[in-house]
Order: C-alpha cells, then structure tokens, then sequence
C-alpha cells in the first residue's frame, strides 16, 4: 500500500471510531433514562438533539467511507461540546447553577450519578463530543496531508 492509501484507511479507521463514540453515548443516554428511569432535563434533551443524529450521519459517513463529513460533524459536536461543558458546570458551580435557565421539569443542577466525584452524566456527554471532535479534526489534517 501507499502512503496515501495507508492515510486514507487510517482515516476510514478514525470515523469508525467516531461512529462507534456516538453510538457508545446514544445508548448510554437511553440506558440512563429507559432503564435506569432518570428523567433528562432540558440541556440533557439539547444534548440528545446534537448526539443522536451524529450516530446516523456517522453510521452512514463511515460505510460509505466518506471522509468530507467532517466539517458537518464538527459542527455538531463542538456545539455539544459548548453545551455540555455548560451542563457540567451547572451542576458543579453553585453560583453558574443559579443562572441556569434550566426552570421546567428536572433541575438541569440535579445529578444523578457522580462517579468517582466527578464523573456526570453531562461530564460523559462532554467527554463523547470532546472524543468525536478530536476524531474529526484528525481526519481533516489526514485529508489536508494527502492532498498536499
């Protein structure tokens, strides 16, 4: 194989990964309210709305191999990122927790699990966008690398 080639499946790899990321998150939140019966709040929901398409547009980006959905992706994920840091901080800060606007249903400052005293339910979703973002930003240099 070429060095192209060996780029380009390595690329094919790491979207893959990004998939399987999105899909790891997707059923981590359906296990955590379906079986486990924890109501989202509000900014879980807008974190559901940035994860959940990403399993289907990854899915399908990674069997097609198609490497120019990155930028698309990157959207959606550094938003989530955006989001769930501010989640995270919601529930860890006291006084960001008083801003929230997070005002209907669960208290978006309630935590469900805290595991290891720090591990949260938004600190996962965090870490999967973070992860996804990374992933994207890494085909993108492999792109630019083999396309001079």
């Amino acid at each position: 194989m070429s060095y192209t080639a060996d780029k380009a499946q390595m690329s094919s790899w790491l979207l893959y990964a990004a998939w399987l990321i999105a899909l790891i998150a997707m059923g981590g939140s359906l296990y955590f309210s379906e079986v486990n019966g924890f109501t989202p709040c509000e900014l879980c929901w807008y974190q559901r709305i940035l994860m959940y398409p990403l399993v289907l547009i990854l899915g399908v980006a990674a069997y097609r191999r198609d490497l120019q959905i990155t930028g698309y992706v990157l959207a959606l994920s550094l938003i989530g990122t955006g989001l769930s840091f501010y989640h995270y901080l919601v529930q860890k800060v006291p006084a960001i927790a008083q801003t929230s606007s997070c005002t209907v249903g669960v208290p978006c400052s309630g935590v469900y699990i805290n595991w290891l005293g720090f591990i949260t339910i938004p600190f996962l979703a965090l870490t999967a966008f973070v992860l996804i973002s990374i992933l994207m930003w890494m085909i993108r240099v492999q792109i630019k690398n083999i396309s001079g």
